[in-house]
C-alpha cells in the first residue's frame, strides 16, 4: 500500500470539511464554557507545531513496513524487532526550489502560527490547516550546495527544547553561539535530529540574548512563564538544549547527501575548511557576535539535508478518546458517519516533548487497531505504539504518520523499556548463526602455540576489581616493587581482536552493535554471552589472553619506562568495588565478610598488600592530574533496589568510591597509552577521542550565576574552573545538596567527547585534545569486550607492535638493545617511523591486522558516536522509568527540595534525592494567591476562599500543593522513611504552611508522584507539600 501523499491528505481534509460544516455551525454557536470542559483527553497546544519535513516518501522501507502491518497478526511486537528490520530514512525530496527568503514569504512568523488557532477537535485543525500554505518549500538539494558554496546558509543539527517545542537550535561549527529557530514556520517541519540547512536572519532582528543571571531577577515576567508563551528561554531555567546534544554525524556535499539506511554517514562536521566560502563568513559571523554579545543570532530552515532516523521510531499513546468523541459527536448531531476507511484520523501524542503531535488515517492503521477503533474501545489508548513519519505537506500543520509496532500498556515496565530499546535502536535480537560460527568451540583453552607467542605472566599476582553484579570482566590489575622505591603497574585488558577478526561476521556485527547497552538489571551485549562473559573475559582461576601494559613509575606517580605486548595471565581472584574499600580501610577480614575464592600460588596477604600499593600510587595520580589542570564533575545519582520478580520498589544513594578511583586512574593512563603509540605509528588512520572546550556563552553564564552570589568562579582553563570549584566546595561543605546543583549546573556548558579519526584533523592537532582530562592525546583501549572502538585501538597497537618487532630484526638490532620499544616505548625513535623500512613495517602490519584506512575509520567513528549516545539515552530513560515505578508504587512521596530559580509564575527546583530538575507552577491557581516582590525577589504564596477569572479559567489546588491533615501526616512520614538512605540519617519531612515565603535557595518541603503510563507519557511530578493548617 502506497504511503498517503500530501494530495490524498487535502482531499481528505476537504471531505471532512464538507461533511462536517452542519457541526462545525453548532459549535460556533455553542457556549465558551463548554469550549473549555467538553473536549476529551489531552488538550492540542496553541499554535506549537514540531517540526519534520516535507517531501514525499517513497522508499521501500515503508511499503514493507505498510504491506506488514495489513495482516492484524502480522503486526510485529517490539521484542521480535531487530535493529535492521526497523524503517529506514525517506530521502529528501523537494519538489520546489523555493528562491525567496522565509522572512518575506512569512514577514512576522506569529501571524502565520495564529491562523489556525487549536482549539477545537483534530478534524477541524485538519480542515483548517489545509486551506492554506502554512510551510514555505524546501530548497532544493542543488539550490542548497550553490548556497553552501557561496556561504548563505550553513549545514547543522536540528535539536528542540524539551521544555517548548517551538523553539529549537542549530549549531554552526566554528560559531560560538547555537543559532535560534524560533516559532513552527521557521523551523519549516525539521524534526529532532535532522540536519538541516539554515539561513540566518538580518542582525535587526536578532532578539536580545537572555541568560539565567539577567533575566532571574530583572525580567521575570519574561523568563518566568508558561511555556507555550514564553519565546526565549534562559540557560538553566528552561534547560536549552545542552552542547553536548550538539554532537551531530553531519554529512558532506554531493552524493554523500544521500545515504542509505543500512550506509554509516561519513563525519564531515561541515568545518569551515571543507566546505568551500564558508571560511570567511564564519569568521565575519563570529566578529559580529564578538562586537554584539548581547545579540543572539536567529534563523530559519530552508530545507532539511538528511533526515534522522528517529522520524521512524516515534513512540507514544493514540488519542483514543478524542476519536471517540468525534464520533459520537455525529451520531448525535443525526449526520451520516463518515467512512472509515476513506476519512478517518486518529491523532498520535507522542511520548518525547520535542516531537509534535501525528495524525494517522485510520485506513492506514493496522487490522487489530482499526478493529478495536471501530468497536470504541478505550483501552486502546493506553497501549503503547511506534510509528514513522511517511509525508508532512506544506499545507498541513500535522505530518502524517502510519504505525510500525505495539509494545503493550504503557503503565508496565516490560512494554516500556522495549518501547525505550525501539525509540533508540538498539538491537536486541539473537546473535546470528554465522558470528556465532566465528566462535571458538566450547570447552575452549588457550592454544600452545600461542602461549608460546606471548609473555606468559600466569605466576604474577594479578586480580580483576568490578561490580560484584559484573560478568564481563575486561580489564585486571597487578603491581610489583622495582629497587630504588619503584612500581611496576601492569595494566591487562581482554585480548578480544584475537577472537573478532577483521571482516568476519562476528566484526560485521561487533561493529553493527557498536556498544554494550546496561539497564541496571538488564545487559545487551556487544558480543555474544560465550565471548563477553566466558572465553574473552578475565575470569578468575583460567588461562586468558590479554594486552597488557607495563608501566614503570615512581612514587610521585611519573612513568618512567613501559612496555607493551600479548601476554597469557590468569587472574587470581574477582574483588567487587567493596572488597577493595574494605582492603582499603582496613576492613579486610575474609572469613567475615564473604570473600571469593582465591586461585594460584597466593595468599590473601599478597592481594591485599597489592590493592594498597595500588590505592596509594592512584591517589599521587589522581592528585597529580588534577594539578596538571583535569576537572572532574562528580552528581550523586540513585541506586534503585529490585525485587524477585525485577520490578524496582526502593532507591538508595552510594557515595563514590576511592576503589572506583583506584581503578579508574590506572585504566586512563593505559588509554592515554594506547593513544600516544597509535597516533605515532598511524598518524592519519588513529581513532581517538577528543573532548571540545565548553561552550563558551553557558560557561559565561555560569560564571556570572556564581558571581551573582558571591562566588569567584574562574572558567579560563579546565585546571582553574576545576580549582576554583574545588575552593566553592570547601566553602560550602556543610551544604551537600548546594555542591551537588553546583556541580550538576556546571555540566551544562560541557560538551561531549566523541570519537574521530586523526586523519580528519590531521592540521588541527590543537583539536585532538582532551579537555576535562587536559591531556593531548586520548582514546578508548580498556573495555574490548562492551566498546567497538577499543577493537579497533587493539587491532593499531598490535600492528604497531608487528611493524616494530619486523623492524628491528630488519636493521638486525638486539632484543636488549635500549631501542627494542622504537615504535611503542617511552622513548619514541620518529626517524625510525618515517623511515622508508618503518613505513613499509606499518603498512605490512596494518594490513594484516586489519588497520582501516582514513575514510573506514572517520566512518566507524561517526557511527560509534551515535551509537554511544543511543546507549546513553537508554540508560538515562531507563532510570528515570524506575524512579517512576517506585514513586507509583509509594503514590506519593514527600522529600525537601531546593529552589533555584523563582518568579511570579514557576519555581525551579532542585531534588537532591533523584538527582532532577523540575518546575512547580502556581500562577491561576483556584484558591491560590501567588505574590511576587520584585525588588526582593520574594514569593509569598497563600490560600483564599475565591480567585477572579472565572471557574473555568483556573486550575485546581491539588494540580500544585499537595494539602495533608494532621491525621495524614503520620502515612506521610512512614512512607519517607522507607526510603533508604547510606549517606545520611533518615528525617521526616515535615509539611509546609500557609502562608509560604519562599527565595531562591530556599529549601522547601515536597511531594513526588508518578505521572501518566496509560493516559500519557511517563514523568515525575512534584508539588508543594503543605498542610490545611494556617500560621
Amino acid at each position: 500500500m502506497k504511503s498517503v501523499s500530501a494530495e490524498q491528505s487535502a482531499k481528505a481534509c476537504e471531505r471532512i470539511e464538507n461533511g462536517d460544516k452542519d457541526n462545525k455551525k453548532k459549535k460556533r454557536r455553542g457556549s465558551r464554557r463548554s469550549k473549555n470542559t467538553s473536549s476529551v483527553g489531552c488538550v492540542i497546544e496553541d499554535t506549537h507545531v514540531e517540526s519534520s519535513d516535507g517531501g514525499a516518501s517513497g522508499s521501500k522501507g515503508n511499503d514493507c513496513a505498510r504491506s506488514e502491518l495489513d495482516n492484524p497478526n502480522e503486526l510485529t511486537r517490539a521484542s521480535n524487532v531487530a535493529f535492521n528490520s526497523m524503517p529506514g530514512s525517506p530521502l529528501v525530496s523537494s519538489a520546489e526550489v523555493s528562491k525567496q527568503l522565509l522572512s518575506k514569504s512569512c514577514p512576522d512568523p506569529r501571524d502565520c502560527e495564529q491562523s489556525c488557532r487549536m482549539d477545537g477537535d483534530l478534524y477541524q485543525q485538519v480542515e483548517c490547516v489545509s486551506q492554506r500554505k502554512i510551510f514555505s518549500s524546501h530548497w532544493s538539494f542543488d539550490a542548497v550546495n550553490e548556497a553552501l558554496e557561496r556561504g548563505e546558509v550553513y549545514k547543522a543539527l536540528f535539536r528542540v527544547n524539551a521544555h517548548n517545542r517551538s523553539e529549537a537550535y542549530c549549531k554552526i561549527d566554528g560559531v560560538p553561539t547555537d543559532i535560534l529557530i524560533n516559532g513552527n514556520v521557521g523551523q519549516n517541519r525539521a524534526v529532532e535530529g535532522d540536519t538541516v540547512a539554515v539561513k540566518l536572519d538580518p542582525l535587526s532582528l536578532w532578539p536580545k540574548m537572555k541568560g539565567f543571571v539577567t533575566e532571574n531577577v530583572a525580567k521575570p515576567e519574561e523568563t518566568n512563564s508558561p511555556p507555550e508563551k514564553d519565546k526565549h528561554i534562559s540557560h538553566l531555567e528552561r534547560g536549552e538544549i545542552d552542547a553536548q546534544q550538539n554532537k551531530c554525524l553531519v554529512i558532506g556535499q554531493g552524493a554523500e547527501n544521500y545515504v542509505s539506511r543500512n550506509s554509516i554517514p561519513l563525519l564531515d562536521s561541515c568545518s569551515s575548511s571543507e566546505q568551500k566560502g564558508n571560511g570567511n563568513v564564519v569568521e565575519k559571523l563570529c566578529a559580529i557576535l564578538s562586537s554584539f554579545p548581547i545579540k543572539r543570532p536567529t534563523g530559519q530552515v530552508v530545507a532539511v539535508v538528511e533526515k534522522s532516523l528517529v522520524r521512524d521510531s516515534i513512540v507514544g499513546l493514540l488519542d483514543v478518546k478524542r476519536w471517540i468523541h468525534y464520533k459520537e459527536g455525529n451520531a448525535r448531531t443525526g449526520k451520516s458517519p463518515l467512512s472509515y476507511s476513506d476519512d478517518g484520523y486518529v491523532q498520535l501524542m507522542p511520548a518525547d516533548p520535542r516531537f509534535t503531535k501525528l495524525i494517522v488515517p485510520f485506513h492506514a492503521l493496522p487490522g487489530s487497531i482499526r478493529a478495536r477503533l471501530e468497536n470504541m474501545d478505550p483501552t486502546l489508548e493506553a497501549e503503547l505504539v511506534a510509528a514513522q513519519i511517511v509525508d508532512w505537506s506544506e499545507g498541513s500543520q500535522f505530518p502524517l504518520a502510519q504505525i510500525t509496532h505495539m509494545f503493550g500498556r504503557g503503565s508496565e515496565l516490560e512494554p516500556q523499556i522495549n518501547a525505550i530499546l525501539y525509540q533508540n535502536s538498539v538491537c536486541d535480537s539473537e546473535f546470528s548463526h554465522d558470528s556465532l560460527a566465528c566462535l571458538p568451540r566450547a570447552p575452549w583453552e588457550v592454544p600452545e602455540e600461542e602461549v608460546r607467542r606471548r609473555k606468559d605472566l600466569r605466576d604474577l599476582c594479578v586480580f580483576t576489581i568490578d561490580p560484584s553484579t559484573a560478568s564481563d570482566l575486561d580489564d585486571a590489575l597487578s603491581v610489583q616493587c622495582l629497587p630504588g622505591g619503584f612500581l611496576r603497574v601492569g595494566v591487562h585488558i581482554a585480548d578480544v581482536s584475537y577472537f573478532v577478526l577483521p571482516d568476519t561476521a562476528l566484526d560485521a556485527e561487533a561493529q553493527f552493535r557498536s556498544t554494550s547497552v546496561y539497564m541496571l538489571r538488564r545487559k545487551i551485549p556487544m558480543l555474544p554471552p560465550s565471548l563477553s562473559d566466558n572465553v574473552g573475559s578475565l575470569n578468575p582461576g583460567v588461562d586468558r589472553l590479554a594486552f597488557s601494559i607495563f608501566l614503570d613509575l615512581n612514587r610521585e606517580g611519573v612513568v618512567t619506562d613501559r612496555w607493551i605486548g600479548r601476554t597469557v595471565i590468569r587472574s587470581c581472584c574477582k574483588l567487587s568495588y567493596d572488597h577493595a574499600q574494605d582492603i582499603i580501610d582496613g576492613k579486610h577480614d575474609v572469613a567475615a565478610n564473604g570473600w571469593p575464592s582465591l586461585h594460584g600460588p597466593f595468599e590473601w596477604s599478597d592481594v591485599v598488600r597489592s590493592v594498597k600499593q595500588l590505592s596509594e600510587l592512584s591517589t599521587h595520580l589522581r592528585e597529580k592530574r588534577f594539578r596538571n589542570g583535569a576537572l572532574q564533575l562528580e552528581n550523586s545519582k540513585p541506586s534503585f533496589l529490585f525485587d524477585e520478580h525485577g520490578v524496582p520498589y526502593d532507591f538508595v544513594l552510594y557515595p563514590t568510591k576511592a576503589s572506583i578511583h583506584l581503578v579508574e586512574e590506572f585504566m586512563l593512563l593505559a588509554n592515554m597509552t594506547a593513544a600516544e603509540v597509535i597516533s605515532r605509528a598511524y598518524p592519519d588512520s588513529a581513532l581517538l577521542r577528543r573532548h571540545p572546550e565548553p561552550n563558551l556563552r553557558k560557561l559565561k553564564e555560569f560564571e556570572g550565576f556564581c558571581s551573582k552570589h558571591g562566588m569567584e568562579l574562574d572558567g579560563s582553563s579546565s585546571g582553574r574552573f576545576h580549582e576554583s570549584l574545588e575552593k566553592i566546595t570547601e566553602t560550602l561543605k556543610d551544604d551537600a545538596v548546594f555542591v551537588d546543583i553546583l556541580n550538576n549546573y556546571a555540566m551544562k556548558p560541557m560538551q561531549s567527547a566523541s570519537y574521530f579519526c586523526t586523519g580528519n584533523l590531521k592540521d588541527n592537532v590543537a583539536e585532538w585534545g582532551h579537555y576535562a582530562l587536559a591531556v593531548p592525546l586520548y582514546t578508548h583501549f580498556t573495555s574490548p569486550l562492551r566498546r567497538y572502538p577499543d577493537i579497533v585501538v587493539h587491532r593499531a597497537v598490535a600492528a604497531a607492535l608487528e611493524a616494530e618487532e619486523c623492524f628491528l630484526k630488519q636493521k638486525q638490532i638486539s632484543s636488549v638493545d635500549e631501542t627494542r620499544s622504537c615504535f611503542t616505548g617511552v622513548r619514541f625513535d620518529k626517524d625510525a617511523v618515517e623511515s622508508m623500512e618503518g613505513k613499509e613495517a606499518l603498512t605490512v602490519a596494518g594490513l594484516k591486522h586489519g588497520v582501516p584506512s582514513t575514510e573506514r575509520v572517520s566512518e566507524i567513528a561517526a557511527y560509534c558516536n551515535e551509537r554511544k549516545l543511543a546507549s546513553r539515552r537508554v540508560k538515562d530513560a531507563c532510570d528515570k522509568l524506575y524512579a517512576w515505578c517506585v514513586l507509583k508504587s509509594k503514590k506519593v512521596f514527600p522529600c525537601e527540595a531546593r529552589v533555584m530559580n523563582l518568579g511570579p509564575s514557576f519555581m525551579t527546583i532542585y531534588i537532591s534525592k533523584l538527582g532532577i530538575e523540575r518546575r512547580i507552577y502556581y500562577d491561576r491557581i483556584e484558591g491560590l494567591c501567588a505574590d511576587w516582590l520584585e525588588a526582593t525577589s520574594t514569593l509569598i504564596l497563600d490560600k483564599i476562599e475565591f480567585k477572579r477569572g472565572g471557574r473555568g479559567y483556573l486550575k485546581p489546588l491539588k494540580e500544585v500543593a499537595y494539602l495533608v491533615s494532621p491525621s495524614d501526616m503520620c502515612v506521610a512520614k512512614c512512607s519517607a522513611m522507607s526510603i533508604s538512605d547510606t549517606t545520611e540519617r533518615r528525617e521526616e519531612v515535615v509539611p509546609a504552611v500557609f502562608p509560604l515565603t519562599v527565595q531562591v535557595f530556599s529549601t522547601i518541603p515536597v511531594a513526588l508522584h508518578a505521572v501518566g503510563g496509560d493516559d500519557g507519557p511517563l514523568d515525575i511530578g512534584a508539588r508543594l507539600y503543605m498542610t490545611s493548617y494556617y500560621r
